[in-house]
């Protein structure tokens, strides 16, 4: 049974392994991080196209008998000033995937990190009072690489702990995303949400049911 320590102290956390012992699918994985990184993508870019472009109705000279080649419009892509022969236009990146497969690519994430002993908890009611400094020290054996940190949405002192140290992500944890923890060289989960990401991860399915991955749902 997986387990993981408790930042500054010396006791463990016993964790479920329908979450933290999932055998590990690689395209599953890929599928949903792929899902997840488009959604994040705006999708704003514009531009014109050669009817969007003020000017160019009048043929700039006549067909034949100048000498120079045959043109209808000023605005046509060849000319300075003219629309985009491909222009792009608004669209959305948002890719459906199946919520049982979503969270069978979460419970895959998370297991590798458990296997690899990179899952810590963090004891949230030991914080009285914001301190970067305090964090600093609770993740001193952590930090270097990328840390994400999941704590429950009330815990603001633990938020403001940890979210001025460098390469350390502080999410909700009803937020998590997989793409955030393959990213992650360590995890960091206060006690509440890890109650919170278990039940997640483990939530019944309708039979059919889809979601689809949006910016709101990856942020």
């Amino acid at each position: 049974m997986a387990s993981a320590p408790i930042l500054g102290g010396t006791d463990t956390v016993t964790l479920d392994d329908a979450v933290f012992a999932a055998p590990f699918n690689g395209p599953l994985v890929h599928e949903v991080v792929v899902a997840e990184l488009a959604a994040r993508r705006q999708g704003t870019q514009s531009t014109k196209t050669r009817g969007d472009v003020s000017g160019g109705g009048a043929k700039p000279w006549r067909q034949k008998g100048t000498g120079r080649a045959r043109v209808g419009s000023s605005r046509n892509p060849v000319w300075t000033g003219g629309g985009h022969a491909f222009a792009l236009q608004p669209r959305h990146y948002t890719v459906k995937v199946n919520r049982k497969a979503r969270r069978a690519a979460l419970r895959a994430a998370l297991s590798i990190h458990a296997e690899r002993g990179t899952v810590a908890i963090l004891d949230a009611a030991g914080l009285d009072a914001p301190s970067t400094k305090r964090g600093a020290e609770l993740l001193a054996e952590r930090l270097g690489g990328h840390v994400l940190l999941l704590v429950d949405q009330t815990q603001d002192v633990a938020a403001k702990t940890f979210r001025n140290l460098e390469r350390v992500l502080v999410m909700p944890a009803h937020n998590v995303n997989v793409a955030d923890v393959v990213r992650a060289s360590t995890i960091v989960l206060s006690r509440e949400a890890l109650d919170a990401v278990t039940a997640l991860a483990t939530k019944p399915v309708r039979r059919g049911a889809a979601a689809e991955i949006t910016e709101e749902a990856v942020a």
